[in-house]
């Protein structure tokens, strides 16, 4: 059995950081963003930023990118990389994507990355209501005209688009039947070594998929990333 989400999130930033320096090697997540919302010069807001992943491809356009987190942990990992890139156009924040410490209409951009499809696994009973308020949060924080982007995962190991479970499945009809726009990108792994594939993917993905990596030799991982957004008037 994988580790639990919410046991990596508190107690295995470093390795999940691992993790996700794999994912997306040909860039087509910033391209993606870009080409959405371009974000030159904005204002961004990046929730559920984890290790910051998500907010250094940001920091490189953006004009500021507050990043926030539920986790200390992680958000302390995020500080340590972000560091090191060299870039200083953030700030991070600790908060739930809930209850977000940001005034009405200040960012230009909100970006929400691998983080609301959680709910539907972790409030069985109420993840309808308690995604709908994180995406009325997001919309809140947002300037007329911002834009709302929701990158969520549709299936890791297959070549095709389709989420990985009927829970996220029903959360993205949610999602487009709200008006949302939407489009599937890949954003494969790419690992140094057949080690670190089993691994890294053992570690997050758990023993079936770790398995397969090992007998089928896969350095390159398929990953298929969905986009959603939506402007606010």
């Amino acid at each position: 059995m994988p580790l639990s989400f919410e046991h990596i999130y508190a107690h295995e930033a470093q390795r999940y950081d691992r993790l996700v320096s794999r994912e997306d090697q040909r860039g087509n997540l910033f391209a993606a963003l870009d080409e959405i919302a371009p974000f030159s010069g904005l204002h961004v807001a990046d929730l559920g930023a984890g290790t910051g992943r998500v907010t250094r491809l940001l920091a490189l356009l953006a004009r500021e990118v507050v990043a926030l987190d539920a986790s200390r942990h992680m958000l302390s990992e995020a500080h340590a990389r972000l560091e090191e890139s060299g870039l200083t156009n953030w700030r991070l924040i600790q908060a739930t994507n809930e209850a977000l410490p940001l005034a009405d209409a200040s960012v230009d951009l909100a970006v929400e990355g691998w983080s609301f499809g959680h709910a539907v696994d972790w409030y069985p009973d109420r993840w309808r209501e308690v995604v709908d308020q994180m995406v009325s949060e997001a919309r809140r924080i947002l300037r007329p005209g911002g834009t709302l982007v929701l990158i969520e995962t549709l299936g890791t190991g297959s070549k095709q688009p389709q989420p990985p479970t009927e829970g996220l499945a029903a959360l993205y009809r949610r999602w487009e039947a709200q008006g949302f726009q939407h489009r599937w990108i890949r954003t494969d792994y790419q690992f140094e070594s057949l080690d670190e594939a089993d691994e890294l993917t053992r570690f997050f993905f758990g023993d079936a998929l770790a398995d397969r990596v090992r007998r089928e030799g896969l350095l390159i991982l398929p990953e298929c990333t969905g986009l959603w957004w939506q402007r606010v008037e």
